[in-house]
């Protein structure tokens, strides 16, 4: 959307509802010249968060849409979810007594979705929801989603003739810079969902005994990683204790490479 979209979509959203610009910027909770700067063309100059807030106040729906190379920029991200898909499927698949299946969809009472890897051990009768992330983008959102799944786990297990008794949920995130940071951003509430981290996967995969649900960090750009990335930056280990009966029968094993300390 450029500025001269916008100034004609707030002018006549605000004209419609019949409000000043002096009520609109009330309503917004900013500066009555911030809505003459808007309409008159100059949008481009505020913040998006400005421009959000105009919109919310105007029940208008604003979308950011990033463009690159004409369609490049799509299959760019497509490479790097599929490469990030194969990587892990390929180290679930490799765990004794877990069979995987990738891009599960699902319709249950009018919710609908897709699970990105839902795997299975019937020994413990136990179900893995994987999400797959290779950029944090809404928090909030992928919470509830995975919320939603987990909710859903037994239904959309049952699709595949299995029972689960136990029900895990892991969200597994390309290894990059920005997504340690913005992991650490929202420490308190990915701690509070995810109290297990890379260094539990492994041996939560051996002995599935218990459900957890946890994050991991995962080297995506190498699609035979055979374990997930684990460093100083994962969340703290205060935040991921385990239960007791996960501690006694779930020990952290060093991954390739990796030298205890």
């Amino acid at each position: 959307m450029d500025d001269v979209a916008l100034e004609a979509i707030v002018r006549a959203v605000r004209t419609r509802r019949k409000l000043s610009q002096r009520q609109l910027a009330g309503m917004a909770g900013i500066a009555h010249a911030t809505i003459s700067l808007v309409e008159r063309g100059h949008g481009s100059r505020l913040s998006l968060e400005t421009i959000k807030r105009i919109a919310a106040a105007l029940e208008i729906r604003v979308e950011l849409t990033a463009r690159w190379r004409g369609g490049n920029l799509d299959r760019l991200l497509s490479r790097r979810h599929s490469m990030l898909a194969e990587s892990f499927a390929r180290f679930l698949g490799s765990r004794p007594g877990w069979v995987v299946e990738p891009e599960v969809s699902f319709a249950i009472y009018g919710e609908r979705g897709v699970v990105d890897q839902l795997a299975w051990h019937a020994g413990e009768a136990h179900v893995l929801i994987v999400e797959l992330k290779t950029a944090f983008v809404d928090v909030n959102e992928m919470l509830g989603t995975l919320d939603r799944k987990r909710r859903l786990a037994a239904t959309i297990a049952g699709t595949r003739g299995w029972k689960p008794k136990l029900v895990s949920v892991w969200l597994i995130v390309s290894d990059t810079h920005t997504n340690r940071r913005h992991a650490r951003d929202h420490g308190v509430l990915l701690s509070a969902r995810f109290p297990f981290n890379g260094r539990q996967l492994r041996s939560f995969l051996s002995k599935p005994e218990t459900p957890t649900s946890g994050l991991a960090f995962w080297p995506s750009a190498n699609p035979r990683s055979t374990g997930p990335n684990r460093s100083r930056d994962d969340m703290p280990s205060s935040a991921r204790r385990m239960p007791s009966r996960a501690r006694s029968s779930v020990v952290p094993l060093p991954l390739r490479g990796e030298t205890r300390t």
